[in-house]
């Protein structure tokens, strides 16, 4: 097939490139491997390179700073904008990318749910009470507007994946919607061991579910034990301020590849211990550079990290004692016995596994 046709034949529309999350690197294989088309309602300056995609990228520039907006921005760009070109296939990922199908019901239509829109749903309750009185009514305006939307466009898809059972579950719970999983993509060519380090390493953005201030509670509990704190997010500044005089603790900002590699194929073991995590791609990628990886007992992490043989399911009632005990009893001759059976189990999220999966749909 020629790259023309390739190009004709695969649309892929992703909410928006901001950071180098596990989504956007997803999006980014499915573009390269299928030569497909991208449509995006923003690319910021912190994600991944996109031009060197085959396809042609379009950027609706709908980003809006505020979040409640941002979605309000996106969700209208995506109903609102013009196709360029008839395609065979159309794939969304994201929130409000679904609301593009109004355009593209001559397609097949494929949808990779990362999760149920969780201000929607599951986690309604959690972003409300982060919110001013004044914020709340706007809250609950745009939920009423988007919801409805979202689930007429999400029922209209002729297929629906997603990346774990978790997930599975919830879209079956909140949209009453079938779903297949396929897991995500690891690049495991690019993961590698090098060395075991004397730290343990936190690659998780940063924001609150992520529970990144607990590892660091946990770690000024251990002044002899070392955590670097790789990414960014918009916690940063607070979790700098709760390890200001800890020297054990290091911040690293965001990476380039090249350093994050090093990072990751060099540290002890990788701290992951998010709340109620879809999937997360970081274990995967730990295990393919031959790390351990202690992680929260609960979620999509069940379906990747394995007790006892790729890492150690951390105590969700008794987080930080839990973490701190086996921190405390984690070694290198654990990490040394524990490094290809972490390799062995990340092949098995290789990206041609992802593919092949995949293109099953198309």
């Amino acid at each position: 097939m020629s790259k023309s046709t390739k190009q004709k034949n695969t649309l892929v529309i992703h909410d928006l490139f901001q950071i180098k999350g596990g989504g956007e690197r997803l999006v980014s294989i499915l573009c390269q491997q299928l030569g497909a088309d991208l449509l995006t309602g923003h690319i910021g300056q912190q994600t991944f390179q996109l031009d060197q995609l085959l396809g042609h990228v379009t950027d609706l520039n709908a980003m809006g700073n505020i979040s409640g907006i941002k979605t309000w921005r996106l969700a209208r760009a995506f109903k609102h904008h013009t196709p360029q070109s008839n395609h065979q296939n159309v794939i969304y990922s994201g929130v409000a990318a679904p609301l593009a199908i109004k355009h593209h019901l001559q397609a097949q239509n494929i949808f990779y749910c990362h999760t149920p829109p969780r201000f929607v749903y599951d986690k309604r309750d959690h972003y409300q009470k982060q919110l001013n009185f004044l914020k709340k009514p706007v809250f609950k305006t745009l939920i009423n507007w988007f919801q409805p939307q979202y689930e007429q466009a999400v029922s209209q898809m002729d297929h629906v994946l997603t990346n774990s059972k978790y997930v599975q579950n919830r879209i079956k719970k909140h949209l009453n919607i079938e779903s297949t999983v396929v897991y995500p993509p690891c690049d495991t060519e690019s993961f590698k061991w090098r060395s075991d380090g004397d730290y343990f390493l936190s690659l998780a953005r940063h924001d609150t579910l992520k529970r990144i201030d607990v590892i660091i509670e946990a770690f000024k509990a251990m002044p002899d034990k070392k955590l670097v704190v790789a990414s960014g997010g918009e916690m940063t500044a607070e979790l700098k301020q709760a390890a200001a005089g800890y020297d054990n603790i290091v911040f690293t900002g965001w990476l380039s590849d090249v350093s994050l590699l090093k990072l990751l194929g060099e540290c002890l073991a990788t701290i992951y211990i998010p709340e109620d995590e879809d999937f997360g791609m970081s274990p995967v990628e730990s295990m393919s550079a031959g790390k351990a990886v202690l992680c929260s007992d609960h979620g999509g992490l069940l379906e990747s990290v394995i007790h006892g043989e790729t890492g150690f399911h951390i105590d969700n009632n008794n987080l930080k004692s839990s973490l701190i005990e086996q921190v405390k009893q984690f070694n290198s001759n654990q990490a040394q016995a524990m490094r290809t059976a972490c390799e062995q189990r990340a092949a098995s999220f290789d990206t041609q596994h992802f593919m092949d999966n995949f293109k099953k749909f198309l």
